[in-house]
């Protein structure tokens, strides 16, 4: 790819970032919304308002989750792109993370995008960290180099016969899955999208989109959850 165009997406993929964080507005409803029941999203860091207005945009009032209590309920939960390093150290201090692992083993509804998907894995490496372990893919952090990149790719998915818009940003790569675990979609020969019974992660971020057709499907895993 040259370098102008590779430019020109990357511009492309920080308006898109840009115009969703300014129209994204945190809602403190009930998450009940659509027949999907109650849907949280983690509200810690990165762009979990992005999350919340595709939520809405779907019916959905989410539950911005930043403390034990606010895991009660839930059928579903949507862990947000960002750093996961910083995720995973105050999801610990607040004592989020037996609550998720607890959601996740009932059944819950779980879709992490980017850093989502590495808090999810099995295991992590580049470097290697702590992680969930709820989910059995093993990924590669910064995989496709440590630099401010973003791209803006479409790709087809198992979901529709259309392509799908992927917002790259300094993505994770998925090296392997296991037995149980289904691709959705792939680009340039990894797995971009894989779900696992009631477990969904995306290495791009959906929510950076106009498309609601990644969020319908975790919904619907959550209609499955309650």
């Amino acid at each position: 790819m040259s370098k102008a165009k590779t430019k020109k997406k990357r511009a492309a993929a920080d308006e898109v970032k840009s115009a969703a964080r300014m129209t994204a507005r945190p809602s403190n409803g009930n998450g009940n919304g659509g027949g999907y029941g109650k849907i949280g999203v983690l509200a810690i860091q990165g762009d979990y308002e992005a999350h919340g207005k595709m939520l809405e945009r779907l019916g959905v009032h989410p539950v911005y989750v930043r403390s034990a209590g606010d895991l009660e309920g839930l059928r579903g939960l949507i862990l947000p792109g960002g750093e996961s390093t910083t995720h995973l150290k105050v999801a610990r201090e607040e004592g989020l993370l037996p609550g998720i692992k607890r959601l996740a083993k009932n059944g819950g509804a779980l879709f992490g995008t980017c850093a989502g998907a590495i808090m999810m894995a099995r295991e992590v490496h580049g470097p290697k960290q702590e992680s969930l372990g709820l989910m059995d893919i093993s990924v590669l952090r910064n995989g496709y180099g440590r630099q401010l990149a973003s791209d803006v790719e479409s790709a087809p998915t198992a979901l529709r016969d259309e392509p799908v818009e992927m917002v790259f940003i300094r993505a994770p790569v998925i090296e392997s899955t296991g037995k149980n675990v289904k691709v959705l979609a792939e680009f340039e020969g990894h797995p971009v999208m894989v779900e696992e019974g009631n477990l969904m992660a995306t290495t791009f971020h959906p929510e950076l989109t106009d498309d609601t057709t990644i969020h319908e499907r975790f919904l619907e895993k959550t209609r499955k959850s309650g």
